[in-house]
């Protein structure tokens, strides 16, 4: 009985646990501890992070050490000498060492920024499958109402050829039409497991309930109104450009390292050793002393069989590279926020207008099933417009994601997308919609 009474407990506390749903900032967050592809991302931000201490390591001090052993046969049995020290090399100038420093220090903070860009790429292409897998459930529940809706057509219409009411031509009307639904239907369940599997392969964690909008959700205007204003925020924020300015800081730092071949190097060089004679050679009494030496050492290049001018020249072209590339992601974040912008401003009216629009085939597919009975309408207008309240219902719900996609992408453009920007989407979806096993199943 106490066995039976522990085990009834447990399962109490396992349901809330098993029917909460997984919300957007949730996914997000299995997400950001399982996509390989932002995992990546941070493997390569660890790879940059190192290349100013290679870079550093050459102007700093470099010691080594050795110890010799040598044995001979002086012909009345075996010797054996050894010696050890300790030697120092420390460069006094090396421009060319030195702007090599600072174009891996470039390279590090555009390895950043572009950390930073993946970030917040990771949050859009995680609310994006997320918005994808509620878009094609919701087109799911619609191609079964409307197969359900359509079967009834078929049978009403069956029925009033059998009595003389109906021509065979409905019936073969509604059959067709009914048989599109059953394709359709396919369809649906089709896309809403690939979008489902889509989702599951950036969180790697299966769940069988989300989070979705409600019915009366109302889409609001961002706090900016201004296009150009979005602009001048994404030139100064987003990551991706600040990832491709480091990027030409790189290349102009590469260019001064290459004009540097021609300047001379300074290095300083030091040394300390003994030599360990054999105790039992005449001929090393006293040859046990220690040598210290100091020295400076003065590079002038003179001649390199014109490698330092073909450098040079592939330096400037690779400068070159980098300033146009720099150019061309201005152009493109400048339109692709202002693409964005008009996104989110035309997506707050069409999201209303394709909220009228299921409401008004609603209606007419309503009025029509009326006029059917009473002998004001056909069977081919009942099915016209119950696949027009199909559509309106598929677009309406396109146009509710597609709105707070739109939201996130604009704050992605203009570099100021964080989670905080992902709880405010999060907090609109406060609906339960859960997935049915035949579509979440691996």
């Amino acid at each position: 009985m106490p066995r039976r009474s522990l085990a009834l407990a447990l399962a109490a506390l396992l349901l809330p646990a098993a029917a909460q749903a997984d919300d957007l900032l949730q996914s997000y967050q299995n997400a950001r501890s399982n996509d390989p592809q932002y995992a990546s991302a941070e493997a390569n931000r660890a790879v940059s992070a190192e290349l100013p201490v290679r870079a550093r390591s050459v102007l700093l001090p470099n010691i080594g050490g050795s110890v010799g052993s040598t044995r001979y046969d002086d012909g009345m049995g075996a010797v054996r000498t050894g010696s050890w020290g300790v030697n120092l090399k420390q460069s006094l100038f090396d421009f060319g060492s030195y702007k090599s420093l600072q174009g891996a220090k470039a390279q590090d903070r555009a390895s950043g920024f572009t950390l930073e860009a993946a970030g917040q790429s990771l949050i859009t292409r995680t609310a994006s499958a997320y918005f994808n897998v509620l878009v094609q459930l919701e087109t799911l529940a619609a191609a079964e109402a409307a197969e359900t809706a359509l079967k009834k057509q078929f049978d009403f219409a069956s029925k009033r050829l059998e009595v003389g009411l109906a021509p065979i031509t409905d019936v073969y009307e509604a059959q067709a039409q009914y048989d599109a639904a059953r394709a359709n239907t396919l369809l649906a369940r089709n896309a809403a497991q690939d979008a489902y599997q889509a989702l599951l392969e950036i969180t790697n964690t299966p769940t069988g309930n989300l989070k979705a909008l409600p019915d009366d959700f109302k889409p609001a205007l961002p706090a900016e109104k201004d296009a150009n204003a979005w602009v001048a925020t994404a030139l100064a924020n987003n990551p991706g450009l600040k990832a491709q300015q480091a990027s030409l800081d790189a290349a102009e730092s590469s260019v001064a390292a290459a004009r540097a071949g021609h300047l001379p190097t300074l290095g300083l060089q030091a040394s300390y050793g003994k030599a360990i004679p054999s105790l039992y050679d005449p001929a090393f009494i006293g040859a046990n002393k220690a040598t210290t030496s100091v020295g400076l050492t003065l590079n002038i290049p003179i001649f390199a069989g014109g490698a330092t001018q073909s450098n040079v020249r592939s330096a400037l072209a690779q400068r070159d590279a980098a300033a146009d590339a720099l150019e061309q992601t201005k152009r493109s974040i400048e339109r692709s926020t202002r693409s964005a912008y008009q996104a989110v401003m035309a997506g707050i009216s069409e999201v209303e207008a394709r909220r009228l629009a299921v409401v008004s085939a609603q209606s007419a597919y309503d009025a029509s099933q009326v006029g059917l009975e009473v002998g004001t309408r056909t069977v081919l207008d009942v099915l016209t417009n119950q696949r027009n309240l199909f559509a309106a219902q598929q677009a309406y719900a396109q146009a509710k994601y597609s709105f707070l996609l739109s939201r996130l992408q604009l704050a992605q453009a203009a570099g100021t997308l964080d989670v905080a920007g992902l709880e405010d989407i999060n907090r609109l979806l406060t609906a339960d919609k859960p997935i049915d096993k035949s579509i979440s199943a691996r």
